[in-house]
């Protein structure tokens, strides 16, 4: 969600900062803020965009070889200068990602020390305490440690003195944060693609750890207060990777880059002519064989994947499959299976609700378990017992799309793995689902090609408040999925439903003016289907169908057919998400509603 960055060099850091905030953006965000220390500390705050904090900066001149500078998603108190961060308390300064639980107990303390508060977040208490801390006479490092023994809740902080301007120092808990080497400057952030343009050498810092950013280096001190060195990385990414380039949003680019991502997730498999668990990691041959059901958790777009995998697992392997929504399963009373495989999934891998859940998983006696993520370096990678790493590419726009189709080409492939460990997947149905893993960056392709079609209907779309969508089967998620693209990012309200459930209560929204999508691919569920369009074709309801070449749907008055490519029946639901990814982008440009960053929402929710 909120986005840090923090620079301590020989030169001027400030265009460090706001570059670092660029490349941030896509977290969502809705006020902005950089601090520099330049003989004293200065401080700049702005509630637009990053582009309007840097113009603030210039009028400022404002300078400096060591700053922090943040980019917020609100959550106790309104968008608004007095909540932006940097917070200041004296001379101290910091930036926050997370919340801090305890944050009003720590507020009534520092009031009673004489403490005035100026913003309503939860993150001002840490700069006064970090403050009050070192008038005990604490060095910035061991107030800063002192200072977060004392907060509950999840934190990502940078903080800097005015009295210390050769240091700064960071700590996480519950949220991500890196370090980055650079030749005598070091830098720290929420996600490697801020510091691209200056450096590819990283740190991941881990779960307590605290570090002292100088010139003269890094120093990490882990959460029982031993100093410890952490593994650097190189990271391969392409600075132009999370670049615009000559699209005119990022999720346009996102969804034509869906048949290459998928094909980079799938390669290792489909070079090969037959399946290997190795796939998921070197314990996988043995965690498999043990696994006698599978439990998915997940949160929002990935949910929606992990209800589609549900159908192939339990359809090719025979193994029951729970999908469980990350947030609320640690919440109750559940039955635990010591022989479950727990599949977290997260696009970023940071997702609080998610790796939360696979720690409740974890301390139910569950010990297995996979993250299906695009993010190598993350936290639930680190986390789980295997992994399967998407390989997607930078995802910027909030909106998910290429995420969501490699997720689901990455549960398809755990799906054919685990039928083929239980002896449920003869030779020749292994080889006839491995050609259509080969054949499926080339259908999506040609899904991608109907976006003009897609596009005539976005006209009407625009004009709608609201929608529904309907599928059946396992193109049901993919309903779900496409009625959250539409109130994403064009904000009409939208509903997906089994078909079958339409007139149990639905049907009583259908008229003229209610649009209705449906997914109708070939199969047994086609005929029941029809019967339930004809139901909204009654009441007067107009009909948008994504249909496969067999389906036998021709457009008449109020029903309007796309004709989908010919695919391989067990890839539809990836193939029919394109689509409904196209009518959500189109209907938003038709709107003029912020594609890429969508209001009220953040791309990495790292907080509960």
């Amino acid at each position: 969600m909120c986005g840090i960055v923090g620079a301590v060099a020989r030169r001027n850091v400030v265009p460090i900062l706001i570059e670092g905030l660029k490349r941030l953006e896509y977290r969502g965000y809705d006020s902005a803020g950089i601090a520099v220390v330049n003989g004293k500390l200065h401080r700049v705050r702005s509630t637009g965009r990053v582009a309007q904090l840097g113009r603030l900066v210039t009028e400022a001149s404002l300078a400096g070889t060591i700053g922090i500078a943040h980019t917020r998603w609100a959550t106790h108190g309104a968008p608004s200068e007095a909540n932006a961060h940097p917070h200041v308390s004296g001379g101290i300064s910091v930036v926050h990602n997370g919340i801090i639980e305890n944050h009003e107990e720590m507020r009534t303390r520092l009031k009673a020390r004489g403490y005035k508060f100026q913003s309503e977040t939860d993150s001002e208490v840490i700069a006064h305490l970090v403050h009050s801390l070192r008038r005990e006479g604490l060095g910035l490092l061991a107030a800063v440690r002192k200072a977060v023994s004392q907060l509950r809740g999840a934190y990502a902080i940078a903080v800097i003195a005015e009295e210390d301007p050769t240091r700064m120092v960071v700590a996480r808990m519950g949220a991500p944060l890196l370090l980055g080497l650079g030749e005598n400057e070091y830098f720290a952030a929420s996600d490697s693609s801020a510091l691209l343009p200056v450096t590819r050498k990283m740190i991941f810092l881990e779960e307590g750890d605290c570090a002292e950013v100088s010139l003269e280096g890094v120093r990490i001190v882990e959460a029982m207060g031993r100093a410890i060195e952490r593994p650097m990385h190189r990271s391969s990414l392409p600075a132009e990777a999370v670049e615009l380039g000559s699209h005119r949003h990022y999720m346009q680019k996102e969804i034509l880059e869906q048949p290459r991502a998928i094909a980079d997730t799938l390669e290792l498999a489909t070079r090969t002519s037959e399946l290997s668990p190795h796939l998921f990691g070197t314990e996988a041959p043995r965690v498999l064989e043990a696994v006698q059901s599978v439990l998915v958790l997940a949160c929002g777009t990935s949910y929606h994947a992990g209800l589609v995998a549900k159908q192939w697992i339990e359809s090719l392997a025979g193994i029951r499959c729970n999908v469980e929504i990350a947030s609320e399963y640690r919440y109750r009373d559940s039955v635990p299976d010591p022989d479950a495989l727990v599949v977290a999934i997260s696009q970023s891998g940071e997702t609080a609700d998610t790796l939360a859940a696979l720690e409740h998983a974890r301390a139910l006696g569950q010990p297995h378990s996979l993250a299906i993520c695009n993010v190598p370096e993350s936290a639930l990678v680190r986390a789980a017992q295997l992994r399967f790493l998407t390989r997607a590419g930078p995802e910027i726009g909030v909106a998910s799309t290429k995420a969501f189709t490699t997720q689901l080409a990455s549960l398809l492939l755990l799906a054919m793995t685990l039928a083929k460990r239980r002896g449920k997947l003869s030779r020749d149905r292994e080889a006839e689902l491995l050609q259509a893993l080969r054949a499926l960056p080339a259908a999506v392709g040609r899904a991608i090609a109907t976006e003009a079609a897609v596009t005539d209907w976005s006209a009407q779309f625009s004009l709608r408040r609201h929608a529904l969508f309907l599928g059946r089967g396992i193109h049901y998620p993919i309903a779900m999925e496409g009625a959250l693209k539409l109130k994403e990012i064009s904000y009409i309200h939208a509903e997906a439903y089994p078909a079958g459930e339409l007139k149990h209560g639905p049907l009583a929204l259908v008229d003229a003016r209610m649009p209705v999508v449906a997914i109708a691919p070939r199969g047994a569920l086609l005929e029941k289907l029809k019967s339930n369009l004809q139901e909204v074709r009654a009441r007067g309801g107009e009909l948008f169908v994504m249909a496969d070449e067999d389906a036998r749907l021709e457009p008449a008055e109020g029903l309007h057919v796309i004709q989908m490519p010919p695919h391989a029946a067990i890839v539809s639901p990836i193939v029919h998400t394109v689509p409904l990814q196209l009518l959500a982008y189109h209907a938003a440009l038709c709107r003029g509603t912020d594609v890429d960053k969508p209001r009220n929402l953040a791309k990495s929710v790292t907080v509960e």
